[in-house]
């Protein structure tokens, strides 16, 4: 182009972006994106800068107009800007960046003024720069530029020249008026995923449908489920996620206890996917018909919930895509199909997908109707089990695929496996995903990995949601432990996290029996159908409740990277800081994380980041006990009792708000 060489801006370091802008970043209905980058020109001339954004075009849309942002000089060449994306999809973002001939001209003409030289030709060099802008003006600005000339160039007004170039109408007109063609941009457009609330903000609750029934040993139904739904809701979760609904498989069905053979009557492995009554587009026939499931979705939303299902892109021996589609699996030599296997375990009951078949295409579009037949009956969340042991590139296709028709779709990544992989998935698309909370146990793990989460690159892309216990997981944290182990974990997990969920109502219920050398449960539900009292009271479930009251309330708690770690001088005490700067909602989380001991000591309030100034006094009420106190300076005195109370969440107040 003709003016490529008049182009004197430099852009660099531009933040957030993922890998060059090959993947998009994160982020929630009206949550800030803030842009940063280093800018600069060569010589001493000022530059000046602006953050482009609009909603990227659909497939046969025309390329929308950009929206505009002033960027901010932070000092030394660093510049930051911010917008927000109003409703779900895709945003593109970039900067541009430009000479400010105009901001250069006032500042020299400043000191020339200032210095007492005499300045006629800086004034008619100032009126040469507006003849230029002329070019660039519509018709109002060019009668307020023909004014300014003309004033500029009449050597009997130039005391109210002087006066006039430095008004901020003068300046807006002539920011409004550049030479856009000069300006550099940057060279990427780069891509932000704005996606609903939900996405960032969610409880979740596991339960199998299965063990639903009031009779015991009856196989409960999708009937018998809908009336736990209320007390599910009285806890506050907002997801509910059902394990596979569908067909379970007879050849090489699991026992209890996962034995590798089943005795008459028992149910399997729901994710043993499969069967002569259909696949993963039907429905387990005792639990009901596809209007019963649609019914209990129906019911749900009444209650304030969604209900996620799960993707498991994997089947038993009988299901119909074995026989109809033999060439989507791996046959060995002796003529058996390859079952699952993670040596030394073995999953005869379940054969996993051949993402390297010849006969990808038809596979990839089979599955993609899979995830649209189930949203089509209401669903809009899938927890994917195994994500990581399928194919990267299918999973970055499937979710662009499903977001050009449903943006609203949330995918959470069930993968406790290495980090860069669970990393990947992240960065191809999936919502959420689980993470190595489960495993973090003192202080010192909290804040690193929390920091690690928050602070770097992962804040982009990664975003965790927190589970304390799983079917598959029953952590040393909880194993023949009592009530307080359960209370310390789901209060880090829900304040913490903004995503957070407990598979019940084994937590609520404080159980927690192991299999022997295993972090498993002992009689895992996967395996057989149990009956629950649902409605038993306990102090877990009265904490969920209020803990999930605390969420709803504070929008502190909606965000997982506004955290903010304390200093304590006790390292079973772990203290942390979460700020709302919208609403001004500033919290302050205190846990013991022993669940056998009381813990003492001092923590050091972070007067800053909680905007608290000085010597102060100032209030907190504990949100947990209403109880109300009075604090002053940073170091303040902690008691925690396990038994009795083993966390302060306090809400830091003026003092004289009541």
């Amino acid at each position: 182009m003709k003016s490529e060489g008049q182009k004197r801006a430099s852009i660099r370091n531009v933040s957030p972006q993922i890998e060059c802008g090959k993947f998009q970043i994160k982020r929630v209905v009206n949550e800030r994106i803030e842009v940063e980058a280093d800018i600069f020109g060569d010589g001493h001339d000022k530059v000046d800068a602006v953050l482009l954004y609009r909603e990227a075009a659909k497939e046969g849309e025309n390329e929308k107009e950009w929206d505009e942002i002033p960027m901010i000089h932070e000092g030394n060449d660093h510049w930051s800007s911010a917008f927000e994306g109003n409703q779900p999809g895709i945003y593109e973002y970039t900067i541009e960046a430009w000479i400010d001939h105009f901001s250069t001209w006032k500042s020299d003409l400043k000191k020339k003024i200032e210095a007492q030289q005499n300045v006629r030709v800086e004034i008619l060099i100032g009126a040469e720069l507006m003849e230029k802008a002329l070019e660039e003006a519509n018709a109002s600005q060019k009668k307020q530029l023909r004014n300014w000339i003309k004033l500029l160039r009449d050597e009997d007004k130039e005391a109210e020249a002087l006066s006039k170039v430095f008004e901020d109408a003068v300046t807006k007109v002539m920011y409004q008026t550049r030479h856009r063609e000069r300006a550099t941009r940057y060279s990427k457009n780069l891509q932000v995923k704005v996606e609903r609330k939900r996405a960032l903000f969610s409880a979740w609750y596991e339960f199998f449908p299965r063990s639903t029934s009031e009779t015991p040993g009856e196989h409960g139904t999708f009937k018998t489920s809908e009336r736990i739904l209320p007390e599910i809701a009285n806890m506050g979760f907002d997801v509910i996620y059902l394990p596979p609904i569908h067909p379970i498989g007879v050849s090489h069905r699991k026992g209890i206890n996962n034995a590798t053979e089943a005795k008459p009557g028992d149910p399997g492995s729901p994710w043993a996917i499969g069967s002569e009554e259909g696949g993963h587009k039907a429905i387990h026939p005792e639990l009901g018909t596809i209007e019963d499931f649609t019914s209990f979705v129906k019911k749900a939303e009444k209650n304030g919930i969604e209900v996620a299902i799960d993707f498991a892109i994997q089947c038993s021996p009988d299901h119909p895509y074995v026989k109809e589609h033999p060439q989507w699996f791996k046959w060995r030599p002796d003529g058996t199909v390859q079952y699952a296997e993670n040596p030394p375990k073995k999953y005869q009951d379940v054969l996993p997908v051949n993402f390297e078949t010849e006969d990808w295409e038809n596979l990839w579009q089979e599955l993609k109707s899979v995830v649209e037949y189930w949203i089509d009956k209401g669903v809009k969340i899938f927890r994917v089990d195994n994500p990581h042991t399928k194919s990267f590139i299918f999973w970055e296709w499937l979710i662009k695929e499903i977001n050009k028709t449903n943006n609203d779709i949330i995918f959470l990544a069930e993968a406790f496996t290495r980090p860069r992989v669970m990393e990947e998935l992240g960065k191809v698309g999936f919502t959420q995903s689980y993470t190595y909370f489960t495993w973090r146990n003192s202080k010192q793990e909290f804040q690193e990995y929390l920091t690690e989460l928050t602070q770097t690159e992962l804040r982009e892309y990664f975003r965790p949601n927190f589970w304390p216990n799983t079917p598959d997981i029953l952590p040393i944290s909880l194993e023949h432990k009592g009530e307080p182990s359960f209370l310390i974990r789901i209060i880090l997990a829900a304040t913490l996290s903004s995503n957070y969920g407990i598979y019940g109502p084994l937590f609520e219920f404080n159980l927690n029996e192991p299999y022997p050398g295993k972090e498993e449960y002992t009689r895992s539900e996967k395996y057989e159908v149990k009956h629950w009292d649902w409605y038993r009271p306990t102090r877990t479930k009265e904490i969920i409740s209020q803990l999930n009251s605390i969420r709803n309330e504070n929008p502190a708690l909606q965000t997982t990277y506004n955290i903010s770690f304390a200093d304590t001088d006790n390292d079973q005490i772990i203290c942390y800081s979460k700020v709302d700067k919208r609403s001004g909602n500033k919290l302050l989380i205190v846990v013991n994380l022993d669940p056998d001991h009381t813990q003492s000591g001092w923590v050091k309030v972070p007067l800053r980041e909680l905007e608290i100034l000085g010597h102060e006094p100032f209030a907190v009420v504990d949100l947990l006990t209403a109880s109300r106190y009075i604090w002053q300076n940073e170091w303040n005195y902690v008691e925690l009792h396990p038994q009795a109370q083993p966390a302060h969440i306090l809400r830091v107040e003026n003092i004289n708000e009541r």
